[in-house]
């Protein structure tokens, strides 16, 4: 008898720092890895929305005030002129707008080199937008695709598709936005590393919708969207909180995102935080925070 009471208070003593070790270690779901979880997916989904508004409104600064006169304003410490602008409307109902970024420099065309905008970020490479009719009407559908684009490094290729939805009001000024893009993380040619990002999206002009400067845009993005991850892991999102992006931080400031696996694990949930810009977002399972991480610009 005493034996076996000795032999169950060790194994009580076992039990414990089993359940202890448990508690503490990362949620493992199937074949997700812990840098899925772990900032991987919600940095990834923060980094290409925010390349995709940028775009976008680097689309709308170029046609706003005289055909592209406040872009052909940014500056390098270079060689003068970050950004020129085209315009072609020759064609019957069809118009071609392209912002072409350090293509002045050594290579020109077929090999731009950096330049330095005026928000501090460096860019290369053309964004080619083609519409119909006028650039702001309402309907106005916008097509970008990209020739050798690249910001801080990030190459981004495939198409964005914006439709004008309202214009008529301040502050309900928004687009519909079918995005089909990537991005290309890898300085590498031999190891390109892929963030492909598909999706439908609501996107409202909140804040600088009436000033030439980008720099107080800010934009509430609802929607649903598919992600594929480097690793090759697939996340679907569906925004169930609006997502506040402003173009002055590198970060989605806010909004609560539901991420599905295809590998049918259980869904997660994102907290972008409730605004200011700063790195920091969550992730919960089932109801139980399991990661707070700093998101990846």
């Amino acid at each position: 008898m005493h034996c076996n009471s000795i032999l169950r208070k060790y194994a009580l003593l076992l039990v414990i720092p089993m359940f202890l070790y448990s508690a503490c270690t990362p949620v493992a779901d199937g074949n997700l890895t812990n840098s899925d979880d772990n900032g991987g997916y919600a940095s990834d989904a923060s980094r290409i929305e925010w390349i995709n508004d940028d775009i976008i409104s680097l689309g709308d600064a170029a046609a706003l005030v005289y055909n592209g006169a406040y872009m052909r304003t940014t500056k390098t410490t270079i060689d003068g002129t970050c950004a020129t602008v085209a315009t072609d409307t020759s064609s019957v109902g069809l118009h071609t707008l392209i912002i072409r970024f350090g293509e002045s420099g050594i290579g020109g065309i077929n090999n731009p080199t950096d330049c330095n905008c005026l928000d501090g970020r460096k860019r290369r490479g053309s964004i080619i937008i083609q519409y119909a009719g006028h650039y702001f009407d309402s309907g106005t559908i916008h097509t970008f695709t990209f020739s050798n684009y690249f910001i801080n490094d990030i190459q981004v290729s495939g198409t964005i598709k914006t439709i004008i939805a309202d214009t008529t009001v301040y502050g309900n000024h928004h687009y519909s936005v079918y995005a089909s893009d990537s991005i290309n993380m890898s300085q590498d040619p031999k190891q390109s590393q892929y963030i492909v990002w598909n999706g439908t999206f609501d996107r409202k002009w909140i804040s600088g919708a009436s000033t030439a400067s980008r720099n107080d845009d800010g934009f509430l993005i609802s929607g649903n969207a598919t992600i594929t991850r480097a690793n090759g892991h697939q996340f679907s999102f569906a925004i169930s909180s609006p997502l506040q992006v402003y173009m002055n931080c590198n970060y989605i400031e806010s909004g609560i995102v539901t991420v599905s696996s295809s590998q049918g694990q259980s869904p997660r949930i994102i907290n972008y935080g409730s605004g200011g810009c700063d790195a920091s977002a969550s992730v919960s399972i089932n109801g139980v925070s399991v990661y707070n991480f700093t998101l990846t610009p």
